[in-house]
């Protein structure tokens, strides 16, 4: 009888459930609720951010640790293409076909923590295409006492993949890829709500070239201009981007267009699911790894503002402990960026960014994501599309807090409000490369 042959993701799997279950018993049990009152009792279990928005009221409920399992062609890919691939000595990634890049990894390899980003960024979360329908944005102020100081919705965030393709023809590589040079484009687009927005829209294509930056396009309604954008102004806060300023842009936080009201917000393009920069504009520092609480299984959907800290985050919502990579991101020399460093939680089985720090110029914690992401078959208990042969990865909403100050955005999928429940359409070929050509930011407008 042949001896059985255990997968590569099979075995990092097994490897992580160990390595959770070996560490130090945590300070918290399954059935705690942690508020204000104890959160001394999870200093130790948070980012230092995080932290900060448990003191200022987000609640968690704990919960037992489960596990989450790679949807079935997302494993097969990986257990058929990961042995081809390499990282280059500038860090960029070599022979990657679809699936985890790297699958197993050697805590003492210098290269593991881009190794770690590259997984992060083809993490198994969506693979060939995602359009999410009417994610909502609202903002609120420490004194807002759950009163959104700006509120907006957008009809599309969507992605389309030429590379790492599983599910929807063409796969694994999208003819176009060889003809664009282009990882995936992007899009953020129209605004539909406030009315003083409406028509807003970003497009973002990532080239497949390491040396060459990502193409940017905005478009504003009042100026009816399509305009370029730098890599650089998207590690800004959204109403920072010069398309969305009118003629320029407005102060930190708002968005000033002709005649408009002011739109408020903290996060910006490149914090999308925690980090949706260029990888090879950073480098990375393995801090090590951790067991930690996080939330992946939450509750909620929709995801409910939290009472407790006057709408800052989401809450109460089911936090358990996870084992996280910890990874420092620093901007690298010649880069502009607001945000020249980053501390990123990643998940060790789902590889989505749990939490996330972000720095100053000047070296000070200034803001703080906190993902809230869940594992089911359906996005939404009533959906009727959005349902899928097997459990996968959602995330329900992001919170972008600025800890100086406490702002906040929290991006809701699905928004409270939202004309369409389901939100969440992954790998099911709604998008293709033409919904993403920069001139359908003018014609979603009209």
């Amino acid at each position: 009888m042949p001896a059985m042959r255990t997968s590569p993701a099979t075995l990092f799997a097994l490897a992580g459930v160990l390595l959770l279950t070996g560490l130090a018993r945590a300070q918290v049990t399954p059935g705690d609720v942690i508020t204000q009152a104890n959160a001394a009792k999870v200093a130790s279990l948070l980012s230092p951010g995080n932290y900060l928005l448990v003191q200022h009221g987000m609640q968690l409920d704990i919960v037992s640790t489960g596990k989450l399992a790679w949807p079935p062609p997302y494993k097969a890919a990986t257990e058929k293409y990961h042995a081809q691939v390499v990282l280059a000595p500038d860090g960029s990634l070599k022979n990657y076909t679809a699936g985890l890049p790297f699958p197993l990894l050697d805590p003492n390899d210098p290269a593991i923590a881009t190794k770690i980003m590259w997984n992060f960024s083809f993490r198994p979360l969506y693979t060939d295409d995602a359009d999410l329908r009417y994610p909502q944005v609202a903002s609120y102020s420490a004194g807002s006492k759950g009163q959104p100081i700006s509120f907006f919705t957008v009809k599309h965030f969507a992605f389309y993949n030429n590379i790492g393709r599983i599910e929807v023809k063409p796969v694994p590589t999208d003819p176009d890829a060889a003809e664009s040079g282009i990882r995936y484009r992007f899009g953020f687009f129209p605004f539909l709500e406030p009315s003083t927005l409406r028509g807003f829209g970003l497009i973002r294509y990532r080239h497949i070239d390491p040396k060459l930056e990502d193409d940017t396009w905005v478009f504003n309604p009042m100026t009816r201009r399509l305009r370029r954008e730098s890599a650089a102004v998207l590690t800004d806060s959204i109403g920072m981007l010069p398309g969305f300023g009118g003629a320029g842009g407005g102060g930190y936080g708002g968005a000033s267009g002709a005649g408009g009201t002011a739109l408020a917000t903290t996060i910006d393009p490149d914090s999308y699911f925690g980090f949706a920069a260029k990888i090879e504009d950073f480098k990375y520092k393995y801090l090590g790894e951790k067991n930690m609480l996080a939330c992946v299984n939450a509750k909620n959907s929709p995801e409910i503002a939290c009472a407790s800290d006057g709408g800052l985050t989401v809450c109460p919502e089911n936090w358990e402990m996870r084992h996280l990579y910890v990874i420092e991101a620093d901007a690298k020399p010649g880069t502009n960026f607001v945000i020249p460093k980053r501390i990123f939680y990643i998940d060790s089985e789902g590889w989505f960014i749990t939490a996330s720090d972000q720095y100053d110029r000047q070296g000070k914690l200034w803001k703080t994501i906190v993902a809230y992401n869940t594992y089911r078959d359906r996005p939404v208990p009533g959906a009727r599309v959005a349902i899928y042969p097997y459990k996968r990865m959602f995330q329900l909403a992001l919170a972008d807090v600025d800890i100086t100050s406490y702002t906040s955005s929290v991006v809701f999928m699905p928004g409270p409000t939202a004309p369409d429940r389901e939100c969440w359409y992954i790998d099911m070929g709604v998008v293709d490369n033409q919904f993403f050509i920069p001139q359908r930011l003018q014609s979603s407008y009209h």
